[in-house]
């Protein structure tokens, strides 16, 4: 009785992401049903309709895992919030597109303050981009060392057996003089 229990309760923010990294449907699905509601009553309350909800909601999931998957993708906030936030912006766009925009969109600013966060996640996937060029310069070990620890999160002791080094604090020195010239290169480009 525990594990059906486990099963069908809702995972957390880290679990979905995980999931959809191990390319789980379960997860998916769990995903799609955690959220639907909220975003269902946003584009009511907006002059759509359920199937524009199905549509704007889908195109959100698919947002977001294609973000996760290419490796580019920082919470910043709750899931749940991130996924409201890209459906908004989806929806508010379709209306403008359509000429159907009220002027009254009921909204939950009190949660999110969209535009800014919208702003501040294209800023950093610019720089996550540029970061992505900076790691290809690098060169290796160095890229190896920051993709494992800051991307694959293994520990210093990992990364030392890994590359065969005495000890940590030797394995941490690599660390920080991979960062210095990954942080040179980050900022000549």
């Amino acid at each position: 009785m525990v594990n059906k229990d486990l099963k069908s309760s809702v995972p957390t923010d880290r679990e979905f992401i995980l999931g959809i990294l191990n390319n789980s449907a379960d997860t998916l699905n769990k995903l799609y049903k955690a959220h639907f509601a909220m975003i269902l009553q946003f584009i009511l309350n907006n002059n759509g309709d359920e199937d524009d909800a199905k549509d704007v909601y889908q195109e959100a999931i698919i947002i977001l895992h294609n973000k996760v998957k290419e490796g580019d993708f920082e919470l910043s906030s709750k899931l749940k919030t991130y996924i409201y936030s890209v459906c908004r912006r989806i929806w508010l766009k379709k209306l403008s597109l359509n000429s159907r925009k009220s002027g009254n969109i009921t909204d939950y600013e009190d949660v999110f303050v969209v535009e800014d966060d919208i702003e501040r996640h294209e800023e950093r996937d610019a720089a996550f981009v540029k970061m992505q060029s900076a790691l290809e310069h690098l060169g290796e070990p160095c890229k190896t060392i920051i993709q494992d620890f800051y991307i694959h999160s293994l520990s210093m002791q990992d990364i030392c057996e890994k590359f065969g080094y005495t000890n940590t604090d030797n394995a941490k020195t690599q660390k920080y003089k991979c960062l210095q010239r990954l942080k040179k290169i980050f900022f000549q480009h």
